[in-house]
């Protein structure tokens, strides 16, 4: 359910998140798209309407101007001049302002450059920005030749408002050096009369229609300059060619058509592109599953990741890389299944193994006392008569012998197995430890068959209480007692210590006996699983050390041997007190 929750989380917040900067990103292009044909837009009739936008993204409201460096760069590239005069006719912002303007004006002289548009030899547009506490006014100046051109024709060559006869032929040449010509009309907007080599001259204009040119040059192939002197009807147009690229004049509709054709292609681009990253993102953990379930089809359960695969799940520093974060569950459910597969399949070979072992061990260790059995139960069967009574006991105890050894085993293999599985009855309790560690070296004390064998006994003399079972303890003493003399010669010291040791109970068996090498210390409690010693099949069983750890172990305890070859053994028992 935490994956599914977050998985679900997920895939939701990241669609917001896309669909949000989809959103963003359509607003952004929208709005690129309007400052791109705003731009072209201004670029085509600069400088008509240049001063406006100038005054729009001019920023006064910390009482310092702030202006955009592109429009800095476009004054300074048409070689014009803007100045910033606030309401007591000081100039507080230029751009390429020219040393013969004045950094003040007067009431007259703004009066007269709002009127005439004029200052000194510069075309002036002006316009009064009121959004500030402070009124603000804008001038942007520069230079219009053509228009000082034609004025002075006017004055050169006017006669009745109309071009003199005399002077046409000079007009003419002065027009042609630019490519030029000159419509005069009447009040009406009709063509009078027309000077120059023109394709398209206009014969009647509409009211609007000088006023559109005028403001709109770029959407045409000329630009004009009008000169409309007092008291004459006629009004001189000067047609130059436009120096600026030619523009076709677009309707609003198939440049709104066009903005989103553009808009609608890039967001395809933009969705594509994520959805190949979401395939990649999301694709690329379920191959890497999939090769998984290969490999643990196979059997190959240590092997869930390959070494490149890990170089892909997992950064150098070992931590799961950004893609595969969301499926971190996924994955350490993976390698806890592999690693129980893998345990499940190491044990099972253990199992057939240990079962293989336990078959030959059983065979092993009851073929010789059955040989044994069947050699005198044919004896006594085929001749009794010629056996004395004397070998007749011999025979009835070598076979009492061999068949208590027998029932011994028999018995050492089910306490195994019930101790292993839990099954058999372990009625625990509290018990003094050491009055029953040293009661089990009295026994062996008192033993008359091992008076070759020193048996030492060291309690604490406070007593040591442990929570078990009495009668497996005693058990365990005398697996560790006997093990102490039945693998060592005669003659040995068995010293026994019982106390507590920090917060645990122990009891040490020691001897100064042959010892033991460091393999033989290392399978010491695995002695059944490889058979025992057939060699004292008389003598045990040869499970007792393996009986001893289990007993240990159902008491939470834990035992530790110590041994070199002639150096003898020492066999530590810790038990939890508590």
């Amino acid at each position: 359910m935490k994956v599914q929750r977050r998985m679900a989380f997920h895939f939701t917040y990241q669609l917001v998140v896309y669909s949000i900067l989809i959103f963003v990103a359509m607003i952004v292009l929208f709005l690129v798209l309007i400052n791109k044909i705003t731009n072209e837009d201004l670029k085509r009739n600069f400088p008509a309407g240049a001063l406006s936008s100038i005054v729009a993204e001019t920023d006064y409201s910390r009482k310092e101007i702030k202006m955009s460096t592109h429009w800095k760069e476009l004054i300074e590239e048409r070689d014009m001049w803007l100045q910033v005069v606030d309401s007591k006719g000081q100039v507080i912002y230029s751009v390429h302002s020219p040393i013969e303007q004045p950094t003040s004006y007067s009431i007259t002289q703004l009066l007269a450059i709002q009127q005439s548009e004029k200052s000194g030899i510069y075309t002036v547009d002006n316009e009064l920005d009121l959004t500030y506490s402070t009124p603000l006014l804008f001038l942007l100046g520069y230079k219009n030749p053509q228009q000082e051109k034609l004025t002075a024709w006017y004055m050169a060559y006017q006669q009745n408002g109309l071009v003199n006869e005399a002077y046409k032929n000079d007009l003419l040449t002065e027009l042609r050096k630019t490519n030029s010509y000159l419509l005069i009309v009447d009040q009406e907007g009709k063509s009078v009369q027309t000077i120059g080599d023109q394709t398209s001259a206009i014969d009647v204009y509409e009211p609007l229609e000088v006023l559109t040119m005028q403001q709109k040059p770029g959407d045409y192939d000329t630009n004009i300059f009008v000169y409309q002197p007092e008291n004459s009807d006629m009004t001189w147009i000067l047609h130059t060619p436009n120096e600026q690229i030619t523009y076709t004049k677009q309707p609003i509709l198939s440049e709104a058509i066009r903005i989103f054709i553009w808009i609608g292609g890039s967001l395809l681009l933009l969705s594509l592109a994520i959805s190949i990253w979401h395939g990649y993102r999301y694709g690329q953990p379920l191959i890497l599953f999939a090769g998984w379930f290969e490999r643990m089809g196979n059997g190959r359960y240590d092997e869930v990741l390959t070494p490149k695969d890990r170089k892909k799940v997992f950064r150098r520093s070992g931590k799961l890389r950004i893609r595969y974060r969301l499926y971190r569950e996924v994955i350490a459910a993976f390698y806890q299944m592999a690693e129980r597969l893998a345990q499940t399949e190491k044990d099972r070979r253990q199992l057939e193994k240990t079962r293989e072992e336990w078959m030959t061990g059983i065979s092993h260790d009851l073929r010789t006392p059955l040989s044994t059995i069947q050699g005198y139960g044919y004896i006594l069967e085929s001749s009794p008569a010629q056996w004395s009574d004397e070998e007749l006991r011999d025979m009835g105890k070598m076979i009492r012998e061999k068949s208590s050894y027998m029932l011994e085993l028999m018995n050492d293999f089910s306490h195994i197995y019930q101790i292993k599985h839990g099954t058999v009855d372990m009625d625990r309790h509290e018990f003094e430890l050491g009055e029953l560690v040293r009661r089990s070296v009295l026994k062996y004390v008192n033993d008359a068959t091992l008076a070759e064998v020193d048996f030492l006994y060291e309690g604490d003399e406070l007593p040591v209480s442990l929570y078990g079972n009495p009668k497996w303890m005693q058990r365990l003493m005398d697996n560790l007692l006997s093990n102490a003399v039945k693998h060592n010669p005669t003659g040995i010291t068995v010293t026994v210590t019982c106390g507590m040791l920090n917060d645990d109970a122990y009891i040490r068996v020691s001897d100064n006996g042959r010892g033991m090498d460091e393999a033989t210390v290392n399978k010491l409690f695995e002695r059944y699983y490889r058979g025992t010693n057939t060699e004292e099949s008389s003598s045990g069983t040869g499970l007792g050390m393996s009986i001893a750890k289990m007993i240990v172990e159902a008491h939470q305890g834990r035992i530790e041997v110590r041994s070199a070859i002639d150096e003898g053994t020492s066999i530590s028992i810790y038990f939890p007190s508590d």
